[in-house]
């Protein structure tokens, strides 16, 4: 037995221990997440860099690092660009009080959309102020118009004065113009009685615009062709009286009197057709939803209901004046 032991062949099994992965395991996910991570944070902060104005990005300085001691002072972080805690709750060291100068109150509703202002109201500038003014009378006054277009669309008795109202904007503000067209007089001739089709313009005007702060200014405007029953009364006259009248027809719309910032005859002064003077567009109506930067909308006393007036011995009647009717060259 022992010498056919020695005659079998030896055999060697050599067995392969396999490490599952090897260098493909799964560690450098871990690295490559956190590198994605890294970059989205990056690609974040440049964006935001890229979004915030000058004015945010030094809000936020001032936040870690005020120089302004009004910061310290502050009672509550809630109104603060960061919403957080201040620096002065108890315990924490402040700046010694120095007495601020004092600035123009910011306008109702400036910063956020809800009304609460998103940094301190001592900051905020009065070119900041006129800034937000005039984007909230911009959205205003297109939503103005689009209204107004809408509801003349809508009733058939005005669908066909389309063409007698015009809508721009000018420097001044949002403006309305009622104007005549060949066979469509807004007025008798020769007289500020209007017809019954610019009564109806001139009520829904009023309609519209009533919810508004802005102040109007109402100007009428006459062609160049010469008029005037003596040498008393003339274009300048009868516009200005035509504008006094659209005023009375808004007030009955009813609109508020304090709405009404001036009332002017502009004569011939400013036609619409200047290639064309005597041209019938140019006589017209303009109502001016005037930008509160120009006409700040704060309530005052009513002036628009003027005493009457006894006209003097050498003054025939219908040149009477109202107080707050303007002859502007």
């Amino acid at each position: 037995m022992a010498k056919d032991d020695e005659k079998r062949p030896i055999i060697i099994i050599k067995r392969v221990k396999k490490v599952e992965g090897g260098h493909h395991g799964g560690a450098w996910k871990v690295a490559y997440a956190d590198f994605v991570t890294a970059m989205m944070a990056f690609f974040l902060l440049l964006w935001l860099l890229n979004v915030t104005t000058a004015e945010q990005k030094d809000l936020i300085s001032s936040y870690f690092a005020p120089a302004d001691p009004r910061i310290s002072e502050s009672t509550s972080g809630a109104g603060g660009v960061m919403g957080g805690q201040t620096m002065s709750e108890e315990g924490a060291m402040t700046d010694d009080k120095t007495p601020v100068s004092q600035q123009r109150e910011p306008a109702e509703g400036v910063g956020r959309e809800d009304g609460q202002d998103g940094v301190d109201p001592a900051r905020i500038t009065e070119k900041e102020i006129d800034a937000e003014l005039e984007r909230r009378d911009e959205k205003a006054f297109k939503e103005t118009e689009d209204k107004l277009r809408e509801a003349i669309e809508s009733v058939p008795d005005l669908r066909e004065l389309s063409q007698n109202l015009l809508v721009d904007m000018t420097p001044e503000g949002l403006r309305i113009q009622i104007v005549d067209q060949e066979g469509k007089p807004m007025f008798e001739i020769g007289s500020a009685k209007p017809m019954p089709q610019a009564e109806k313009l001139l009520r829904l005007i009023a309609q519209v615009v009533r919810d508004l702060p802005n102040k109007l200014s109402i100007r009428g405007h006459t062609d160049s062709k010469p008029y005037g029953r003596d040498n008393t009364y003339g274009n300048w006259e009868l516009s200005a009286d035509r504008a006094n009248a659209s005023r009375r027809v808004m007030l009955a719309a009813p609109l508020d009197p304090v709405r009404i910032e001036n009332v002017q005859g502009k004569a011939d002064r400013e036609p619409l057709v200047p290639n064309d003077p005597e041209n019938a567009r140019n006589r017209r109506i303009s109502i001016i939803l005037l930008k509160q930067s120009i006409a700040p909308a704060t309530p005052r006393a009513d002036k628009t209901t003027p005493p009457k007036t006894t006209p003097k011995k050498d003054e025939p009647a219908n040149r009477r004046r109202e107080e707050g009717v303007i002859y502007f060259p």
